[in-house]
């Protein structure tokens, strides 16, 4: 590691302790990520983006520390929150192993202790982000409603927008709204990770698996679920075995994945284009 000063003093502000190495770190698809080794032997994160939108990182390492709050009950690990502003966040550094089947049940384990430290409504007191998109969040009294209109509909829109959905497809997606209160069983809101794919879920060396990266709000726990789902995970059955067993869900919640699949899809169909909204709209399709 060598060390980059504009980068180090930017850190050195906010964590009060001196960088004595940085390093690039590859894969962020928003925010430069730099490996940090500090004087007192921390290693850290720091992840920046010059003018990032209003509360952009703040609202990162809120949802990290709200998640981290059901760490300490056996809920899924997080990594620490060491220091934050507009620009960046710096959190401490989990480092890489590989995915095994015991880590996979005890995220099982860990994630459904973590929803099952529940949240105050369907929603969260202040929006949020997921990728670089702003996250409507405002309450709702039932899941169905905020899946249809903080989720599925926004996205919908800006996707149709975009060019990234056609009309038809837009209408068959339109034509699921009336029907979710009848297809999704009534559950109190779950403490989600709201954002938990694959590429968000780091098999650590220590031999636990870590969230980062998260968009969180109160919402269905399924929802979670069928994104790990959604762009796979390894050993995936075996976190599903161990989820259920700590907490069974409602019938039928494997035919419902395919539902709270939408909304992530939509958010890819935003991002990238691609087949991300035909996809949105055949699964749809599936429940008329």
């Amino acid at each position: 590691m060598t060390r980059q000063p504009l980068v180090a003093r930017r850190a050195e502000e906010l964590l009060g302790s001196s960088v004595v190495a940085t390093a690039p770190v590859a894969g962020g698809d928003i925010a430069t990520a730099t490996r940090l080794r500090l004087s007192d032997g921390t290693t850290a994160l720091m992840k920046t983006l010059p003018h990032a939108p209003a509360d952009f990182f703040a609202e990162e390492a809120a949802g990290l520390r709200w998640l981290a709050e059901a760490t300490d009950r056996g809920g899924a690990h997080v990594p620490d929150v060491l220091g934050v502003d507009h620009e960046c966040v710096i959190v401490r550094w989990v480092e890489p192993g590989k995915s095994n089947v015991d880590a996979a049940a005890a995220l099982g384990r860990e994630l459904a202790t973590t929803h099952a430290a529940g949240a105050p409504s369907f929603g969260l007191d202040r929006d949020g982000f997921i990728g670089r998109l702003p996250l409507p969040n405002r309450p709702t009294d039932t899941w169905a409603e905020f899946y249809a209109v903080r989720r599925v509909l926004p996205y919908l829109k800006l996707a149709r927008d975009r060019g990234a959905v056609t009309p038809e497809e837009a209408a068959t997606i339109e034509a699921l709204v009336p029907r979710l209160p009848g297809l999704v069983p009534e559950e109190p809101p779950a403490r989600l990770h709201g954002d938990l794919w694959n590429g968000n879920v780091i098999w650590g060396l220590d031999g636990h698996a870590w969230l980062i990266d998260p968009a969180s709000y109160g919402g269905h726990r399924e929802a979670d679920l069928a994104m790990l789902a959604l762009f796979g995970l390894p050993h995936l059955p075996r976190v599903l075995d161990a989820y259920t067993e700590t907490a069974p869900l409602a019938e039928g919640w494997e035919d419902r994945a395919a539902l709270h699949q939408i909304f992530p899809l939509l958010v890819h169909a935003c991002h990238f284009g691609g087949g991300y909204g035909a996809r949105a709209a055949e699964l749809a399709g599936r429940y008329a």
